[in-house]
């Protein structure tokens, strides 16, 4: 007899009123943890990242199918369910919906669900346990409320460009994005752990409340050590490429057949590098010697660290760093990742089912729980794939009722 426990969310269901990034990435969150999580999606069109390809998910002959690889990113253990808002019908089951379940969240511009009755001061009337999660651009209030917000604007208004990418004068040089739309995941993120805090709350007083989540404030909050960087001199950080602000050597180095990251985060691992290097005299140098006088003469340090790096190649530096305890990696491509026995072993690539393609490779979850893991039950969800079975369920509705939510289209089962 197994003594796993259920998922911890087991029991919860979840009303998912999001589309893009941020909010799908918190309501995949939820699923994962074991909560049922319906995404509403507009009838014949659904999340706009369906339609965010290429690339689009293999189907069993390795051809390309309709389902694009930006969207099974952030809709996995999901059930679609497909209604026209636009309708009294369709609002109202959407309501009856709410009603029914523990947490909403929605990422629509603030107060467009309101002519719904969707918003959150009309759906605690008749759901006051429940817990409703907005997600925007800008938060709830302020003077950039009613703005849209996108990730990429975000990262540049809310700092993060302005510390990324190469210092002038290097060629190359200028603000750069993150490689992945990290303001919507963190803000997934942030609203996640705000959706578990809330039902904590909930236990005590056995209500709901509003979440007020905002791309801007969750990226401004995760710039971390930077902040503080600004905040304690009055002075906004600028770009460093691949060094870090605080920390002396902590960079990406060229070694004989590429590159390595060598990241020093206290005096005795400095010791350790130079003697590997065969220069420990820089370890005794006074301008050397301890970590803030590393930062301070970073220019002068850092040329003679690169020299002997240039002599041997990534793998025999890395044996060499390992065995002195430095803190030493490579930077891999996606196909080196997967590839990793660390990765390999973490089980970090799963495979699920999927009722049309037969599967779909994804990513674990990095949450483990020794005692109600995870679960991982079906590939994110074909458009309206649990229409009928939701909306019978849950609200009692017959065929023809719930053709009426569609928008008429007699192709709808067939999209």
């Amino acid at each position: 007899m197994s003594s796993l426990r259920a998922a911890p969310l087991t029991g919860l269901r979840v009303l998912d009123l999001t589309r893009v990034l941020a909010g799908p990435w918190c309501t995949q969150n939820l699923a994962d943890l074991g909560a049922e999580v319906i995404k509403i999606e507009r009838p014949h069109q659904g999340d706009d990242t369906r339609r965010w390809g290429p690339p689009y998910m293999p189907d069993a002959s390795g051809q390309p199918s309709s389902e694009a690889a930006y969207y099974a990113a952030a809709n996995r253990n999901k059930k679609s369910v497909t209604i026209d808002m636009a309708t009294p019908a369709g609002a109202q089951a959407i309501r009856d919906l709410a009603v029914q379940s523990d947490i909403l969240v929605e990422n629509f511009k603030v107060g467009g669900l309101k002519k719904y009755g969707l918003d959150y001061d009309s759906l605690r009337q008749i759901a006051p346990r429940l817990i409703y999660c907005s997600i925007t651009g800008f938060g709830q209030n302020g003077p950039y409320a009613e703005r849209p917000g996108y990730d990429f604007m975000i990262q540049g208004m809310g700092g993060l460009m302005s510390i990324t990418g190469e210092q002038d004068p290097i060629p190359g040089a200028g603000p750069q994005k993150a490689g992945v739309a990290v303001a919507d995941l963190m803000t997934g993120m942030y609203a996640t752990v705000g959706i578990l805090a809330a039902l904590h709350e909930r236990s005590h007083s056995g209500l709901g409340q509003h979440i007020d989540m905002a791309l801007l404030d969750c990226q401004v909050a995760m710039l971390a050590n930077q902040n503080m960087n600004y905040l304690a001199t009055g002075q906004a950080p600028t770009r460093a490429g691949n060094a870090h602000p605080n920390l002396v050597p902590y960079q990406v180095f060229t070694v004989a057949d590429g590159h390595l990251i060598i990241a020093v985060g206290n005096d005795k691992q400095f010791q350790a590098l130079t003697r590997v290097l065969g220069c420990p005299e820089l370890a005794q140098d006074d301008r050397f010697a301890t970590n803030p006088q590393r930062v301070h003469y970073r220019a002068e340090l850092i040329p003679l660290l690169q020299r002997p790096l240039l002599e041997h190649d990534q793998a025999y530096w890395q044996t060499q760093l390992e065995q002195a305890n430095v803190p030493v990696g490579p930077i891999n491509t996606l196909d080196q990742v997967y590839a990793d026995p660390q990765v390999q072993a973490r089980g970090l690539k799963i495979t699920l089912p999927h009722s049309v393609i037969g599967h779909m490779d994804s990513v674990a979850n990095p949450i483990r729980l020794s005692s109600s893991p995870l679960r991982y039950q079906s590939a994110p969800p074909f458009l309206g794939e649990h229409t009928e079975q939701v909306l019978s369920e849950l609200l009692g509705l017959d065929s023809s009722q719930i053709y009426a939510l569609q928008g008429n289209r007699h192709d709808f089962f067939k999209e």
